[in-house]
């Protein structure tokens, strides 16, 4: 697209008709204000400027542009905005040749993987081969209308039958390979999936991008491809991204945002099931752990997550990927887990008619780190003062991983009563945790470093002068940043550093864990690129803060409201 494009729809956007599409706006002397969509409130808080293309809410802080308000309110991306403003507004966009064909072979692999779902239904329907997979589903309670309604079909047992009936209606061999569903092999194209019971996969807009495949028993393993494995996902493609794809969430992004919360749980079944039960907020991962990518999606439409797994699962999935329960503050997220009844999936419970108690659990799912601290108080007998003691030490291991003081206070406060000891006692043991180098260095070794950030400074050390300009305040893990701070003079000047001459004795421990690990290097390009969000972050939040304490009609307000829009529409071009 060429860079006029973007000015020529903003100028044809008016900003307060397309807020007034979605939420109502009324007039306020030189300017408008709203209810704001991002977030319920009985009065407009949301500051609409017709003449600079501007909105800023003050009670929930969410801003930006015409291209930013189609983004936060449809979930999508910053291409996709532009796209639909300039269909609203008449306007062609120009496209560079490279640019249009990667267009074309997107949209031939989607409308492949369109007849694709078509043939896979058809065939569970009415295949002799897919009887099994019949009575699975029949074992689920899914009826004909269940199946439809989320195009559930069944990959044929043969090696080429749908690349047959795809190539016989017109797609060709590039189209097949783009859309993940042949390959091609010595004797030609054959089929990915085979024999297996097949959930299609859909993005934000609804156009579908990929399969998840469940074995069936009752089908000859011999015939299913990789038949170890009980689910087969597509792999990434030039439509499929399965880190920023979640299963369901084309059909849940309506409730979610209505809702203000989002429900994760394990697999293409639980999400059916959960919706059948009256829980239209669910959505799943695609054969993938949970990542930053799921979480940017989910927060485009809600800040509250509740994942939903069964209960041995929920804590240790619960986490990121990591043990790093300060994932929830740094995520800016409202992270809670709901513990299913019995250690049941949603899906054996919607089977088993207790719909009701599913929901139940969702709406009384505790915070994360609450449930992280529940589950290991819980492994103690708190009827003496030895297992007490032992239940504390365990709980304060969780709580020293929060940063924010309000929230640590207030965790202390529910650890004392979960315990059965005074708050002081807590707020002591906490203490002496926190105190003295001795127990620093165990603090060093038994708490994670921030992934991040750990992964910044590693670089810089075993790669002086590649390009990554830190500062101390880049570290918020005091030990990194102590570990920075007594060697950025050298790092700086692209000096190597002899880390086992560090004088202090904690620093040193630090940065020869560093050192010594040997996992491979992060690219400094993709490090840098981190660093510079996250430093926007962090002055975007200075800046929210500073402008809740202007005047609106004054010159300072105005100023710092336009650094703000770029701030925040130079992080979203950021993010890949």
């Amino acid at each position: 697209m060429a860079d006029g494009d973007r000015d020529r729809v903003r100028e044809a956007t008016d900003i307060v008709d397309l807020i007034s599409e979605v939420t109502k706006v009324r007039r306020s002397g030189r300017t408008f204000m709203a209810i704001c969509p991002f977030h319920e409130e009985k009065t407009p808080s949301m500051s609409v400027d017709r003449a600079r293309g501007l909105y800023h809410c003050f009670g929930c802080g969410e801003g930006g542009d015409v291209f930013t308000f189609i983004e936060k309110t449809q979930g999508v991306s910053f291409p996709e905005a532009l796209e639909i403003l300039a269909k609203r507004a008449g306007i062609t966009l120009t496209r560079d040749p490279s640019a249009s064909r990667r267009i074309g072979r997107r949209a031939e692999a989607v409308e492949a993987l369109r007849q694709a779902i078509g043939i896979y239904n058809e065939r569970l329907k009415k295949a002799a081969d897919a009887g099994p997979a019949r009575a699975y589903l029949r074992s689920r309670g899914y009826d004909v209308d269940v199946i439809d309604e989320w195009k559930i079909g069944f990959a044929g047992t043969d090696w080429d039958t749908l690349t047959k009936a795809l190539k016989a209606a017109g797609v060709g061999d590039r189209a097949l390979m783009d859309a993940g569903l042949s390959r091609r092999g010595r004797q030609g194209m054959y089929d990915v999936f085979r024999g297996r019971l097949m959930f299609p996969i859909h993005d934000l807009r609804g156009d579908p991008v990929g399969f998840g495949g469940r074995k069936v028993e009752g089908v000859d393993p011999k015939i299913t491809n990789n038949p170890d494995a009980k689910y087969v996902n597509s792999a990434d493609s030039i439509v499929y991204n399965k880190s920023r794809v979640l299963f369901g969430l084309d059909r849940a992004r309506q409730a979610i945002a209505s809702s203000g919360q989002a429900v994760i749980v394990e697999g293409y079944t639980d999400v059916i099931a959960m919706h059948l039960a009256g829980v239209k907020t669910a959505v799943a991962t695609c054969g993938t752990a949970l990542g930053d990518g799921h979480f940017d999606l989910l927060r485009r439409f809600t800040e509250r997550v509740v994942l939903a797994f069964d209960s041995d699962a929920a804590g240790s999935r619960a986490a990121l990927r990591t043990d790093d329960l300060e994932s929830p503050f740094r995520l800016d997220l409202d992270l809670r887990v709901a513990v299913m009844p019995d250690g049941l999936d949603p899906a054996d419970l919607v089977q088993e008619g207790r719909a009701a108690e599913l929901a139940k659990a969702v709406e009384n799912a505790t915070p994360l780190l609450q449930h992280r601290i529940e589950a290991e108080v819980a492994k103690h007998d708190l009827s003496g003062p030895e297992g007490r003691a032992r239940a504390l030490h365990a709980a304060i291991a969780h709580l020293g991983r929060v940063k924010d003081e309000i929230a640590r206070r207030e965790y202390a406060r529910h650890v004392a009563r979960l315990i059965g000891v005074d708050l002081q006692t807590v707020e002591d043991a906490m203490g002496s945790r926190r105190g003295g180098r001795r127990q620093e260095r165990q603090e060093t070794v038994n708490r994670p470093f921030d992934r991040y950030e750990a992964e910044l400074l590693r670089v810089a050390l075993a790669q002086p002068g590649a390009g990554l300009e830190l500062e101390p305040s880049d570290f918020t893990d005091t030990r990194l940043r102590s570990t920075f701070e007594a060697v950025g003079d050298d790092l700086k000047s692209g000096k190597s550093v002899d880390v086992s001459k560090i004088a202090d004795e904690g620093v040193r421990t630090v940065a020869m864990s560093l050192v010594l690990d040997d996992r491979p290097l992060p690219s400094v390009e993709d490090l840098a690129a981190l660093l510079r969000r996250r430093r926007l972050d962090t002055r975007i939040e200075e800046l929210n803060e500073k402008l809740a304490t202007l005047d609106p009609s004054g010159q300072a307000y105005s100023e710092v409201f336009r650094e703000l829009i770029a701030l925040q529409q130079e992080r979203r071009s950021s993010t890949p």
